[in-house]
Order: structure tokens, then sequence, then C-alpha cells
């Protein structure tokens, strides 16, 4: 049941982030819709942590090459998704406003990944490969 309860607010943070990226755009003050290709950054984020997972030995082993390299990769592709708007708006493609949006809806949608591998990703009874 908890694992129920896990998903379901999981599901919740990622649909308020989702709203704050969508404020970010479909607000008519704002009006514009670059900020959407942080969508890319989202879609990409976990692949470096499942490609790491499939390649990699299954030992317990405190440092792994391979997982290093994931998470380096993943960092950078964070960094981008934040770096993003904000290069956006300093060119005057989105207004600062709608940076704002976009950044909180990043932080609560990458808080949501992290949390999504950190309940599903321990290989216990209840993991994401069930689903």
């Amino acid at each position: 049941m908890a694992g129920v309860k896990a998903l379901v607010a999981l599901s919740f943070s990622g649909a308020i982030g989702l709203t704050f990226l969508m404020l970010g755009c479909a607000l008519e003050y704002y009006g514009v819709y670059w900020p959407l290709f942080v969508l890319i950054f989202y879609f990409i984020c976990p692949i470096p942590h499942f490609i790491a997972r499939r390649v990699s030995d299954d030992s317990d082993a405190a440092s792994s090459a391979c997982r290093e390299l994931a998470y380096f990769f993943t960092t950078g592709i964070v960094v981008s998704a934040f770096g993003f708007p904000i290069i956006l708006a300093r060119v005057e493609a989105i207004k600062w406003g709608a940076c704002g949006l976009v950044l909180a809806g990043n932080a609560v949608i990458f808080l949501t990944i992290l949390g999504f591998f950190l309940v599903f990703g321990r290989g216990d009874d209840f993991s994401w490969e069930q689903w």
C-alpha cells in the first residue's frame, strides 16, 4: 500500500511541475512556447541511469565507473534544463516571469524523477520493473 501512496504522490507532484511549465508558456502575458523544449530534458534525464544499470555488474561496490559516468551525464542534462530558460530569458525570447515559472517546474519535475528512483529503484518486492 505504501507503494501506491508513493505513486499517487509522485503523480501529483509531476502534475504540479508540468502545470508550472505550462503556465510559463500559455499565460496570455507570456504567450511564447519556447520553454516547452525542456520536456526533451525531462525525457532524456533517466536514460544514462537506465544504461548504467543495464551495463554495470550487479556487485555492491561503493563506486563504478559506469555509474559515475551516468551521474555525470545526468548532472549535465539537469544543469542544461535549468540553464535553457535562463538563456532564453537573457536573449529576451521569453519574459523573466516565464523563466521563473519554468525553473519552478524544473525543480518540481526533477525532484519527482529523483523520488521515483528512490522509491521504485531499490529492486525490492515493489519496484518500477513491475509496472
